[in-house]
């Protein structure tokens, strides 16, 4: 029997995830202590080169992914899916698990000193590196994320609700605070990038127009708006005190598919937030039912409380003159 992990409390996770566990956490740990140092040990935010994607690849992104792997050798997981390689990359032949990362979320506010994560998501493995990967969501068994911030917290998932743990600056260990955390209700907030509203389907931009028309619109009530650009901050705050994200595809070449990743953010987002009580879906339909066709497949992503991602499917469904129509003449939808 494996002995009770010293990076994090293991008492609420199944016995034969906790080396992996351990290991996530150890790293998650160690990276928290680099990301509050800064620039006083080195610097973390400059360009080092560029992911298969095109995207720009910081300093902290490559040493996360590096630390991530080595931690992870000799945990009992055979393949490595990393938003920082090209492909799924072999590790202990006997393994039983596949871990998908992202090893550093919102890596473009590392010098702005605003809160960053990690991702991950763990599968059964299979003989095949990509077929253990390109899966339905919901054949995952653990999801979960870490975020850096004033405190750096872990959110974990094995299928049976979500367990939240806080890194104990004392004992340098992520202790375990809620063992069933939901999503509260009632929350007016909604988080998008609004500079792409001219970009975006009708739906969309009628959902926002709708929100914005506040307590003279359809909805009756005002709204705020958030966006932090990083998944896992916004995911915590959604987490936290409810409300809505959306990333939706719009008209831009690249973004036909949104911007985020399926495998290793949407993914295991999504499950975290289903098991705490909320939806996810790609604006129509339930990322948990879908699978990527290869490692860095994007997909458009929309999730929180329940009756707020509803609502959006439901504009998809509106007949065109609806979702074209001033907020006042939108029937379906007026209080």
């Amino acid at each position: 029997m494996l002995e009770i992990a010293s990076s994090i409390d293991t008492t609420q996770v199944p016995e034969d995830l906790r080396a992996p566990l351990d290991a996530l956490a150890r790293v998650a740990r160690n990276l928290s202590f680099t990301i509050r140092r800064g620039a006083l040990g080195q610097s973390l935010g400059h360009e080092v080169g560029e992911n298969t994607d095109g995207d720009a690849q910081k300093a902290l992104d490559v040493l996360a992914d590096e630390a991530f792997a080595t931690a992870l050798t000799g945990t009992g997981v055979r393949w490595y899916a990393s938003e920082e390689r090209d492909h799924v990359e072999a590790m202990d032949p006997d393994g039983r698990y596949v871990v998908a990362i992202d090893p550093l979320d919102g890596s473009s506010n590392i010098d702005v000193n605003v809160s960053i994560g990690t991702i991950f998501s763990i599968y059964e493995a299979k003989d095949d590196a990509n077929a253990s990967v390109l899966r339905p969501a919901s054949e995952q068994i653990a999801a979960g994320y870490v975020i850096y911030g004033p405190q750096s917290q872990m959110m974990l998932t094995f299928g049976k609700g979500v367990q939240q743990y806080v890194l104990d600056p004392e004992s340098d260990r992520f202790r375990l605070l809620d063992a069933a955390k939901t999503i509260p209700e009632g929350s007016s907030e909604f988080a998008i990038n609004a500079s792409n509203y001219r970009h975006w389907s009708k739906p969309i931009r009628a959902y926002i127009d709708d929100c914005l028309a506040g307590i003279e619109g359809p909805r009756g009530k005002n709204f705020n708006m958030r966006w932090v650009a990083s998944l896992v901050a916004e995911t915590h705050r959604i987490l936290s005190r409810g409300g809505i994200f959306l990333y939706p595809t719009d008209n831009r070449k690249g973004y036909e598919r949104g911007r985020l990743r399926m495998v290793y953010e949407c993914a295991p987002i999504a499950f975290l937030i289903e098991q705490a009580g909320g939806a996810a879906t790609d604006g129509c339909d339930a990322i948990m039912a879908q699978k990527a066709s290869e490692l860095h497949a994007r997909t458009p992503f929309v999730f929180g409380n329940s009756e707020k991602v509803e609502r959006v499917t439901a504009y998809h469904d509106l007949p065109d003159h609806e979702v074209s129509a001033l907020f006042g003449q939108r029937g379906l939808f007026r209080l």
